[in-house]
């Protein structure tokens, strides 16, 4: 009798089968896993750095050098080369305006003097000359009136006794005729000699103003000179302390070669070197603060300089308030230059992660602090504190702002002590 066979239903050809459909799933899943940016890192957490997002008090300010100078500076420049002679003041020491500090010769400038001089004796004797000359023609041309007032009055009688006489009919025309052409004669040469003199007036007028204003110029021009050879003997300008004095005794100096200068310790300011990338931000009236012997201090800029040299300008900012005790000239100073008002807002502690990121993502911790994810994020202005968080992190929330250089595209960590 024939015996039923049972038909197996796992033949190996079918668990075969279904081991490659599970292998294709599991590799299917895993591949979708690991590229669609879920990878997972074993990070020890000793080798990071964990911020806590805070909120409160952010002012954007950039840290910046100051050297301390005096409030006024006056330079000291030859203002007429030569040889230094003498010096009276050393350097370092305190002058008083008007007060000798060198001493310098100078023979040409001197010999220039001289005959200078010289000419202002010669200008003289020759503005006398043309006065006494001018004086003996304006009295020749006087006589000269004289005369011909004198022959025009004669002239005038005879034509007038004539000219009656003729009326009469005592003399004839032709002698009243003479009479009359000799008073016209007279008339005309009367006219002509007041007008020479006139004209002798004026010109004499002229010749004196001329002989005046080259006499003055002459003057002029000498006292001058003498200013220059004063100059010779430098002198401070103002009240003050002298400083980088460069002279010596035998040393030439030419003219508006820098000798020293003259500071004023009234008071003083800071000049401060900034980068140029900041250079439309910068403006008179700016403030900041720096640290000094554990007080702060307040500073604001009240002049900018726009010329940039090796990618820096600089400005100079004033004490605002008290003046620190025993402030020095060539002091350097750490100054917080603001740039923007003090304000609320969410913080996040500044490190090595905005190099990877560039502030568009960072490692937040979850709440039980075993893991990290990228979340993104945006942030504002920074100072060298903090980055001020605009969107994407709250208060509380930790993060890793150390480095990300060796995690990659890995979007989850997993944090081991």
């Amino acid at each position: 009798m024939d015996r039923a066979i049972d038909k197996k239903k796992w033949t190996p050809k079918k668990i075969m089968t279904l081991a490659g459909i599970a292998a294709v799933v599991i590799l299917f899943v895993a591949t979708f896993y690991f590229t669609s940016g879920n990878s997972r890192l074993n990070v020890e957490v000793e080798r990071i750095t964990i911020s806590e997002v805070t909120k409160g008090t952010f002012r954007e300010y950039i840290p910046v050098n100051g050297v301390v100078l005096p409030i006024t500076t006056i330079y000291l420049d030859a203002s007429e080369g030569g040889r230094v002679e003498e010096k009276l003041v050393e350097d370092g020491s305190f002058v008083k305006q008007g007060q000798p500090i060198l001493r310098l010769s100078n023979t040409d400038l001197l010999l220039m003097m001289l005959s200078q001089q010289n000419t202002v004796y010669n200008t003289l004797t020759q503005m006398q000359i043309n006065s006494n000359a001018a004086q003996q023609n304006t009295v020749s041309k006087l006589n000269q009136m004289a005369d011909v007032e004198s022959l025009f009055r004669e002239a005038e009688r005879v034509y007038t006794l004539d000219k009656h006489l003729y009326e009469q009919g005592v003399i004839g025309s032709q002698e009243f005729k003479k009479a009359e052409n000799e008073y016209n004669y007279c008339l005309q040469k009367k006219k002509l000699t007041q007008e020479i003199l006139l004209q002798d007036s004026v010109s004499r007028a002229q010749q004196h103003n001329q002989d005046k204003l080259s006499y003055q110029g002459s003057q002029e021009a000498l006292k001058m000179m003498k200013q220059k050879v004063n100059d010779l003997v430098v002198r401070s300008p103002i009240d003050g302390q002298l400083t980088s004095l460069d002279a010596e005794i035998g040393q030439n100096k030419r003219q508006g070669d820098r000798l020293g200068q003259i500071d004023v310790i009234s008071g003083y300011k800071v000049r401060v070197e900034i980068d140029e990338h900041y250079i439309s931000r910068i403006y008179a009236g700016l403030t900041g603060d720096f640290t000094l012997a554990d007080q702060v201090y307040q500073v604001k800029i009240n002049k900018v300089f726009t010329q940039v040299t090796s990618g820096k300008f600089q400005v100079d900012m004033q004490f605002d308030g008290t003046l620190p005790k025993g402030i020095r000239r060539g002091q350097t100073l750490q100054i917080r230059l603001a740039l923007s008002d003090e304000k609320q807002a969410i913080r996040l502690p500044r490190g090595g992660f905005y190099q990877q990121t560039g502030g568009s993502w960072v490692f937040r911790l979850s709440a039980d602090g075993k893991t990290a994810y990228k979340t993104d994020v945006e942030l504002g202005s920074q100072n060298p504190d903090y980055y001020e968080v605009l969107r994407g992190l709250n208060p509380g929330d930790r993060v890793i702002t150390s480095s990300y250089e060796n995690f990659g595209t890995i979007r989850e960590l997993v944090l081991k002590k």
